[in-house]
């Protein structure tokens, strides 16, 4: 179902004033808030202290725990990589319910994202996981935004086939997309420029000072 901005927004304010003050913790509100999770999933939208809030109320309450409002509340959190989300997330949840199936693949491919295996984490994707994303619009492409963002700090120029890899095996016309959208400029020998490293690299003059009196009590136990 699509909610407009104005519905969504008021959405976010409604629950931004159930989560002020003692009512935060209020398992009556767990249900209004776990359907706030699956709009923001459904409608590509974020609100990391509402899901943090949900977490927090199945901390409380371990009856409640709904391992499917979870497994989104991970994934939004993935949608915000290179951002700490997940882990504050990840914390959340006890150590019983993150073995449980949807949740462990999902730490999986947490794990994958963070140790750069960008290719494997693609493969992953495109099998037997694939129907953990089907109701969160637009991860694959926030996972894209990430990893743009790796690329960007990491290399200066790039095999054009590897970077359409890292993006998630995208064909020639997907992968132009991309490339237009970072401004990154094709190159002879079917390289692409990404950035001028050589501008990350700062100089820094480094001082030392040395008192007189160190030297002298340097100098006396070396007598």
């Amino acid at each position: 179902m699509h909610i407009s901005n104005m519905a969504f927004d008021e959405a976010r304010a409604t629950v931004a004033s159930m989560l002020k003050g003692i009512d935060r913790y209020n398992p009556e509100n767990l249900g209004k808030l776990e359907r706030y999770v699956e709009i923001q999933a459904s409608e590509n939208r974020y609100d990391l202290e509402a899901n943090l809030a949900v977490l927090k109320l199945y901390q409380l309450n371990p009856g409640t725990f709904k391992v499917n409002v979870a497994a989104m509340v991970l994934l939004k959190a993935l949608t915000n990589l290179p951002h700490t989300d997940f882990i504050l997330c990840k914390c959340l949840i006890d150590e019983v319910h993150q073995q449980e199936p949807p949740l462990l693949t999902i730490m999986y491919l947490a794990n994958l994202l963070e140790t750069c295996e960008f290719k494997r984490f693609w493969s992953e994707c495109d099998g037997a996981t694939s129907t953990l994303f089907m109701g969160i619009t637009g991860f694959k492409d926030s996972i894209r935004k990430y990893i743009c963002h790796i690329l960007k700090i990491t290399y200066q120029t790039i095999d054009r086939r590897q970077l359409g890899d890292l993006l998630g095996y995208l064909s020639d016309q997907e992968l132009n997309h991309w490339m237009n959208k970072y401004g990154w400029k094709p190159l002879d020998g079917n390289c692409v420029f990404i950035n001028q490293q050589e501008e990350n690299i700062k100089t820094k003059n480094i001082t030392e000072k040395i008192s007189f009196e160190s030297v002298a009590s340097v100098m006396k136990l070396s007598q």
